[in-house]
């Protein structure tokens, strides 16, 4: 049922906006109402929303109207509307986190990120949904360009939101693969950054957890990633987002370094040969390649993140386990029998386990920094192939994807843009540019032209 075809697709795209709020020819009030009445006819099927506050974006869509007019926007996307993935608190929403346990949890407050997208005159226009607690147990959302397929997850709402032209933007996070892979399985560009480039707030709880961006273009990312970073910076003690102001400007890479990883053995042979007849366009273009066979180093880096799946998943489980035990001893029915499994699996782990599992993470991000020396970047696909079928059975395995190929990014706490530049049967399948932690900037510009030359 998929009709998704990289060419012809248009996103909603936002930067391109201002001569015309500058002008008087549009403004941010009008630009509101067309998202409200995508979301009114999509809304139903789609299911990105867990609420919205419709009146609340009315008024600072006037008062950004307003600015544009007085030639004072506060910032590039000042009236920009975006959605919040409900695992954010929002002062003037409740935030949920797709979970029974937290069924009318309203702190009315605002997560770090939402403080400063109000500051630069973005429009806050609704929470976007989650999957529980940012887990593997799916919520309602559907795939815009097939409803009988998953949107991906954890960040399901957000990418679902972007992909339907409901918002040019919005706000995911991951500690596995959870911006990356939704975006890949619906055809948006996003950022996962480098590990605490952008402050999570109130979110610290695990290590590998980063705030990252949806978006149609690669411009509006950036756009909505450094109004986060240059307010209210990264994490406690790390650096916040660097790069310039304005977005990246495209820029071809020399040499990239393909990652394979290990979800390539279980690949179907469709996705694998798009992916190849990408790299083949690329080789033809002028940019070497650094394939395993080809370099040591590369076949040790791929060693490294051989077990990305596992390593990530002891490390968060680990690292939730005791929220996740108060949640459940408060209220017994209050998560999912996925997620108490997840706990109980975290509860049979050790110290030592864990231990274990942090020292596989550093190796793999020492065996990463060897081979920065060989390539500008890393390039990867961004999922397993298109977005899985899924009928709604909250038993099914993996039902919002395998993280195989997301996975090295979050534990190598490296950044990474996805984008949409393949279709298989009729769906999106993202590539991902992978950098050295700290390169944001350079993924992006790699990441830009790599779409500009596919169109």
């Amino acid at each position: 049922m998929g009709t998704y075809a990289p060419g012809r697709f248009r996103a909603l795209t936002w930067h391109d906006a201002a001569p015309a709020f500058r002008d008087g020819t549009d403004t941010p009030r009008a630009w509101l109402e067309r998202c409200l009445e995508t979301i009114a006819a999509r809304e139903p099927v789609v299911r990105a929303w867990v609420v919205r506050n419709e009146a609340g974006a009315r008024a600072v869509a006037d008062a950004s109207t307003a600015r544009w007019r007085a030639g004072r926007p506060l910032s590039p996307i000042d009236g920009m509307p975006v959605g919040i993935k409900d695992l954010l608190e929002t002062r003037d929403m409740p935030t949920e986190m797709g979970c029974v346990g937290y069924k009318g949890n309203f702190p009315r407050r605002d997560n770090a990120a939402v403080t400063a997208l109000r500051a630069a005159g973005a429009v806050v226009l609704g929470k976007t949904v989650t999957t529980e607690l940012g887990g593997a147990h799916p919520g309602p959302t559907t795939n815009p360009f097939d409803p009988g397929r998953t949107p991906g997850g954890s960040s399901s709402g957000s990418a679902a939101a972007v992909a339907a032209r409901m918002v040019p933007a919005a706000i995911g996070t991951q500690v596995g693969g959870s911006i990356i892979r939704p975006a890949a399985y619906c055809g948006n560009v996003a950022l996962k950054p480098s590990q605490g480039a952008i402050n999570r707030g109130e979110r610290q709880a695990t290590s590998q957890s980063t705030h990252g961006v949806h978006a149609g273009c690669i411009e509006d990312m950036w756009l909505v990633a450094v109004a986060i970073a240059s307010r209210v910076g990264g994490d406690p003690g790390r650096a916040p987002l660097s790069g310039p102001a304005a977005p990246p400007a495209a820029r071809r890479p020399e040499r990239l370094v393909v990652m394979e990883t290990e979800g390539w053995a279980e690949l179907d042979a469709a996705s694998r040969a798009a992916f190849g007849a990408l790299l083949a366009r690329l080789e033809a273009a002028g940019v070497t390649l650094v394939r395993r066979g080809d370099h040591p180093l590369v076949e040790r880096f791929e060693q490294g993140i051989a077990e990305g799946r596992s390593i990530c998943g002891a490390v968060t489980a680990w690292e939730n386990r005791w929220n996740t035990r108060n949640l459940l001893d408060q209220n017994p029915d209050g998560i999912s029998a996925r997620a108490k499994a997840v706990l109980a699996r975290a509860e049979a782990m050790t110290v030592g386990d864990y231990q274990a599992a942090l020292a596989m993470r550093e190796e793999a991000q020492a065996r990463h920094a060897r081979i920065a020396p060989l390539a500008d970047a890393v390039i990867a696909l961004a999922c397993p192939g298109p977005a899985p079928l899924w009928n709604g059975e909250t038993d099914t395995p993996r039902p919002t994807g395998d993280i195989a190929f997301n996975a090295p990014s979050s534990m190598l706490f490296a950044p990474a843009v996805t984008v949409p530049l393949l279709a298989v049967d009729g769906m999106p399948v993202g590539v991902q540019v992978m950098a050295q932690p700290g390169q944001d900037a350079g993924a992006a510009a790699i990441a830009r032209w790599l779409q500009d030359s596919g169109k």
